[in-house]
């Protein structure tokens, strides 16, 4: 069990890092300041990294939640899996077919892999990110509204209100940027989340190894 916190801790930090080098990414190629193809190497790269720690985070999470809460643990996970599938198909395409024939000039030959409003792999990552909105809506019976957790319960409850706003964003007919300045709110809510819940990891594992040691020293 100690190894689990552990591993929910880590994997924690790593999602929130990769998701703030992803919003340094977003806000310098939004500045100018990144320009292709950088900005998408840097915004997609990063994105990918969130990933695999994310979902050890919440596979941790089911893993050292009682029994009788499984259920929501257990569904929290499977939309999980779903984001992750969907953003990784998506982050590979881009990074490994795309680009590199783009910068090759035969970006012509892959026009229908490209991520642009409305594509298929738009919605690809609309569905992920979607799919991560559910996952967090499930995770919020696990915690209690008092103490730490309500802190963490809070920062998955805005994520869960922010998903419509994505859904909206991505779904919305006529994209603009003014559109997409109203998922803001995620960069945000995604990694406060993602790093409460490491730091969750880190006292749930202090509280149970010190109450077994103190056990131990009264016997």
């Amino acid at each position: 069990m100690k190894k689990i916190y552990n591993i929910g801790f880590i994997a924690g930090m790593l999602a929130f890092t990769a998701n703030v080098f992803f919003i340094i990414a977003q806000i310098l190629q939004l500045l100018g300041l990144l320009s292709y193809p950088y900005d998408e190497i840097s915004i997609y790269g990063f994105s990918l990294c969130i990933v695999i720690p994310f979902l050890l985070e919440i596979l941790a999470l089911h893993y050292v939640t009682p029994k009788q809460k499984k259920f929501w643990s257990h569904a929290a996970l499977i939309f999980t899996v779903i984001y992750a599938i969907f953003v990784t198909a998506n982050y590979v395409v881009q990074l490994a077919t795309v680009i590199p024939f783009t910068l090759q000039g035969r970006a012509d030959q892959i026009e229908v892999l490209v991520q642009y409003p409305h594509s298929l792999f738009w919605n690809f990552d609309a569905i992920g990110y979607i799919a991560m909105g559910i996952a967090s809506f499930f995770v919020l019976p696990l915690f209690k509204k008092q103490r730490f957790d309500k802190w963490v319960r809070a920062a998955f409850l805005a994520n869960v209100l922010v998903t419509p706003l994505i859904a909206f964003v991505y779904f919305y007919p006529n994209f603009s940027e003014k559109i997409l300045l109203l998922g803001i709110p995620w960069i945000i809510t995604a990694p406060l989340m993602m790093l409460l819940l490491a730091l969750r990891f880190r006292k749930q594992k202090i509280k149970h190894f010190g109450n077994q040691q103190r056990m131990k020293q009264s016997k």
